[in-house]
């Protein structure tokens, strides 16, 4: 009967392999090894066979959500944001925008501060927080995202491109408005995206501009209106002070 019991073991094994089911191999192997696991019920022994399976599925999916997202760190996480006083953040606010119901509001976030205060590092938790809800995330500087659109124009594919910014549930575009926006073709991608993206889902702003000075950053008056009423009257707003950067480079030499 021992025999017959291993054999049926292997064929079941040999199964699940053919199917590419290899978590759900691992797991099943590794209660045919654990006597603890063998005194469960056929039920408890199921569930947490499946429940390995669905555990590998939604780290493997969250890996590609994270790759393709384009961040430049993804060591940034909510878990890990400093509420030090001279930074001034809301650990209420933080936390419910975590939860990502901004994204299902599609309300969108403006991020402002001085260079080193840790503005990309907020919105990339927001964007991994994002990835881990398995929403889509891109992000981008918006000078690269501006020079790609404009490779892509030259190349044939620009719509193509610009479907990429206007479909995934959360954009994050850093550095916004370093540079002034001076040619009328730029203003009309970015009025088209952030007009098309009220639609579709979130965007995340990155910029040490006070919102007040962007319009004058936009040499077309009519796009910008259209863009600063779109992004600044109806968004979210976190206001980052400090210089995390040099606080944190501090920390590193002086345990070195």
């Amino acid at each position: 009967m021992a025999g017959v019991t291993v054999m049926l073991n292997e064929i079941t094994r040999l199964k699940l392999q053919k199917m590419a089911l290899l978590q759900m191999e691992e797991e099943f192997e590794r209660q045919m090894m654990d006597e603890a696991a063998l005194n469960l019920s056929f039920d408890e022994r199921f569930g947490m066979i499946i429940d390995s399976e669905f555990a590998h599925r939604n780290n493997n999916r969250l890996g590609r959500l994270i790759k393709k997202a384009g961040f430049t760190d993804t060591t940034p996480c909510v878990e890990d944001i400093s509420y030090d006083a001279e930074r001034k953040l809301n650990p209420s606010f933080i936390q419910s925008l975590a939860s990502c119901t901004f994204i299902e509001d599609k309300r969108n976030l403006c991020i402002v501060g001085p260079t080193g205060a840790g503005k990309s590092y907020l919105a990339t938790a927001f964007g991994i927080a994002a990835c881990r809800k398995q929403y889509t995330v891109k992000y981008i500087g918006l000078q690269d995202m501006l020079i790609e659109l404009a490779v892509a124009k030259l190349g044939g594919t620009f719509n193509k491109t610009l479907a990429v910014y206007n479909k995934v549930s959360l954009l994050i575009l850093d550095d916004w408005l370093m540079f002034d926006i001076v040619d009328d073709g730029e203003a009309a991608i970015l009025y088209n995206l952030i007009e098309k993206r009220k639609h579709v889902g979130a965007t995340i702003v990155c910029s040490q501009i006070d919102a007040k000075g962007w319009h004058g950053k936009i040499g077309n008056k009519i796009a910008a209106d259209s863009i600063c009423d779109r992004l600044v009257n109806s968004s979210y707003k976190i206001v980052v002070e400090g210089e995390m950067r040099k606080k944190l480079a501090a920390s590193i030499f002086a345990e070195a």
